[in-house]
């Protein structure tokens, strides 16, 4: 996910591809898809790199064409979802426009690999697949493999971006495994009594259905390391590396106490993949290996927050952050 100042800012990293394909303000058209064949050549399992073949003389589709590769047993997806994707993503002419399938620079191996976590829209969410591509999960099954195809006109339309270099009428083509999927209540929140809050750390006030209010204990200075505390504790499963974390949260400035994101604003709880750097590290530090259900209380330092990214606007503020875990996917 993109950070600008209309974008949910939880997030500090993207699996983005490696050449800014489309731009944020796309939306999609009255093509749903085609049922014509596709005309690429897909091989491999779900769960494993797929193999993508395109003949010689292929002709992209001049409209969006899906079609399932391998049928998986899970259950099936639906629009509103959240799901957990992997993905592979090519012109017909060869050129890598990015995936999942190749570590991000820094991974340690066998770490968890960077997949797309999102909600199934066809609206333009964030910057990883076009809508025209996100849509077409709705409809697929959790362990299968689909594949979509057509022009770059046919799957980003009018937001195509022109500095990526790929022509309206270029071929491109995606392949989807389905990993995970999750429906999920916008207006899920922890549960139970919250505990007082520990010395030098704010206080938490959860409002129904609004952001929670974070008062900063005044004369206290920032803490220089990552503090947390779980303040409802909850009875669901451990929260592992490389799941999708659905989250009700919201986040202040230490330094005026002041808000500056909150998934009540956006429309209710949100997903982010934890523990493979697509959040800021004090997330992926603080929030794997809790619990579902649990309501955590974050404070984190510069060094662990923004501060890598100078240009940020919260590059210089330690964020406090109260983050209901409310599911995974």
């Amino acid at each position: 996910m993109n950070l600008t100042k209309n974008t949910r800012r939880a997030a500090a990293a993207a699996l983005t591809v490696p050449i800014l394909l489309f731009t944020a303000a796309c939306g999609s058209d009255d093509d749903k898809g085609s049922s014509g064949e596709p005309v690429v050549k897909v091989e491999g399992k779900a769960g494993e790199k797929p193999k993508i073949t395109v003949p010689k003389d292929a002709k992209p589709s001049d409209t969006a064409v899906t079609k399932t590769l391998i049928k998986g047993n899970g259950a099936t997806v639906k629009k509103g979802d959240l799901v957990r994707l992997d993905f592979a993503a090519q012109t017909m002419k060869g050129q890598n426009l990015g995936g999942s399938w190749t570590p991000q620079p820094g991974t340690k191996p066998g770490a968890p690999r960077t997949q797309v976590v999102s909600e199934v829209t066809d609206q333009m969410t964030q910057q990883m697949l076009p809508p025209k591509v996100m849509s077409a999960v709705a409809g697929q099954k959790v362990g299968s493999r689909f594949e979509v195809e057509g022009t770059a006109k046919a799957l980003i339309g009018e937001g195509l971006n022109p500095q990526s270099g790929i022509k309206p009428g270029d071929g491109l083509v995606w392949v989807i495994d389905v990993v995970g999927a999750k429906k999920v209540d916008k207006k899920a929140k922890a549960e139970g009594t919250q505990a007082a809050p520990e010395s030098g750390m704010p206080e938490v006030k959860a409002v129904d259905e609004k952001a929670a209010q974070i008062t900063v204990p005044k004369g206290e200075k920032a803490p220089k390391d990552l503090k947390e505390q779980v303040l409802i504790k909850g009875k669901g499963p451990e929260v592992k590396a490389g799941q999708g974390l659905i989250a009700q949260y919201t986040g202040v400035k230490w330094e005026d106490g002041k808000k500056f994101d909150s998934s009540w604003d956006h429309g209710g709880a949100t997903a982010f993949q934890i523990g493979t750097g697509q959040v800021v590290q004090g997330w992926d530090k603080a929030l794997v290996g809790k619990h579902v259900g649990d309501r955590v209380e974050i404070v984190i330092p510069p060094k662990l927050a923004y501060g890598p990214n100078p240009q940020h606007e919260l590059a210089k503020n330690t964020l406090v952050f109260s983050v209901d875990i409310v599911g995974t996917v």
